[in-house]
């Protein structure tokens, strides 16, 4: 298992990070993927999926591919893809669409829309390396779609572009809308997510979706707290997207998010191993290695699980290391501790007891409390 400086490897590289899952589908997937690598995870699917089997949408586009056969067809994904020929078989459809689809150029976005396709008895001309929709689009328009109608399977969420560039080529375009995304039913989980965001009890949010941030976003919203959680996301949660076209809602509201290379669950989680371990703060107290993490500190590559108050305290006195911190300034950042400054002392003994070194953090007496900073390092903070 991969760690940060290969000195320890019992600790996943996210051990000691929080990681928020706004994902409906694939969610148990990455979700493992996160908890392999030592990740606590939170997770809150931020919409559901409607199928359209009864959809009147569907089955009139289903009807209209039967009617008059599309040049191409686009298939995006691969539940979307089954999910069409499993309805259009349940309103006794099946074998007209599949000789429809069969005569037509049928252009499949990645591997598991191919696996779909091939399942059905049908073959693709052609599927993109990349597995990006952009590739897709330059194909059609470099062979020219000029008169040609073309049939694309939507997944869930609109192709910003995509249908447009399309038309804009001269193509007669039919959208086919397998499912939609919808706010969940209970927003419960939806809105302790939220709050855990702009509480900062995260250290990173993941999204897979457009949808899934544009819905995240709008419940916000809705209680009122959009610029909270658009603060928390630009400058202390990390937002993590499967690829660019799940980030456009959050860039639209100026939040930059990082994204794997290869738009894939895999990637992304990879990606997160990198970063938030990059993020963390390091230092070398009392002869110790201290790295600072959103639930927990690694004390020379040993993992140490610290509670909410006491991490609150470090990350006071690591703001200024070595410097003293008062009491009163420390009570501050206690959420919910009130005025009693015995909360501070009470709070800094479990953190103390949290981190098995007391001799990490110093009373000075009638002043505070001060990180013992290594002499050596003292130089390099003092003016910070």
């Amino acid at each position: 298992m991969y760690h940060e400086d290969q000195q320890h490897p019992e600790h996943g590289p996210l051990a000691g990070f929080t990681v928020g899952v706004t994902a409906a589908r694939r969610a148990e997937e990455l979700s493992a993927l996160l908890q392999r690598r030592g990740a606590a995870v939170l997770h809150a699917p931020a919409l559901r999926i409607v199928p359209l089997a009864d959809d009147g949408e569907l089955l009139a586009a289903t009807k209209e591919i039967i009617d008059q056969a599309p040049d191409t067809v686009v298939a995006t994904t691969a539940i979307g893809f089954r999910g069409w020929v499993e309805a259009a078989e349940g309103w006794g459809l099946g074998d007209p669409l599949l000789a429809r689809l069969r005569e037509a150029e049928l252009l499949a976005r990645g591997p598991k829309v191919k696996g779909a396709i091939r399942a059905a008895g049908l073959t693709e001309e052609w599927s993109p390396s990349s597995e990006s929709m952009a590739e897709v689009l330059d194909r059609l328009l470099e062979e020219g779609v000029d008169g040609r109608r073309v049939a694309v399977q939507l997944h869930g969420e609109p192709l910003p572009g995509f249908v447009e560039s399309l038309r804009a080529g001269g193509a007669d375009v039919l959208p086919v809308p397998v499912y939609r995304w919808m706010p969940p039913e209970d927003t419960t989980p939806l809105d302790r997510l939220l709050d855990a965001t702009i509480a900062r009890s995260l250290d990173a949010l993941t999204f897979t979706s457009a949808p899934a941030a544009a819905s995240l976003l709008s419940r916000a919203e809705d209680r009122g707290l959009r610029p909270e959680l658009l603060s928390a996301l630009s400058h202390d949660v990390l937002p993590a997207c499967v690829g660019p076209v799940t980030a456009l809602p959050l860039q639209a509201h100026g939040v930059d998010t990082v994204q794997p290379e290869r738009f894939r669950l895999g990637p992304l989680v990879q990606l997160l191993c990198q970063e938030l371990p990059a993020r963390a703060r390091s230092l070398p107290v009392a002869g110790h290695r201290v790295e600072i993490r959103g639930h927990a500190v690694l004390l020379d590559g040993d993992l140490k699980p610290v509670p909410p108050a006491g991490m609150s305290l470090l990350r006071a006195l690591a703001r200024r290391p070595g410097w003293v911190v008062s009491r009163s300034d420390l009570l501050r950042t206690l959420p919910g501790a009130g005025r009693d400054e015995h909360a501070v002392e009470t709070a800094m003994a479990r953190l103390r007891t949290a981190l098995g070194a007391p001799k990490l953090i110093q009373t000075v007496v009638k002043r505070g409390y001060r990180l013992a900073l290594d002499p050596a390092a003292d130089a390099k903070y003092a003016d910070a």
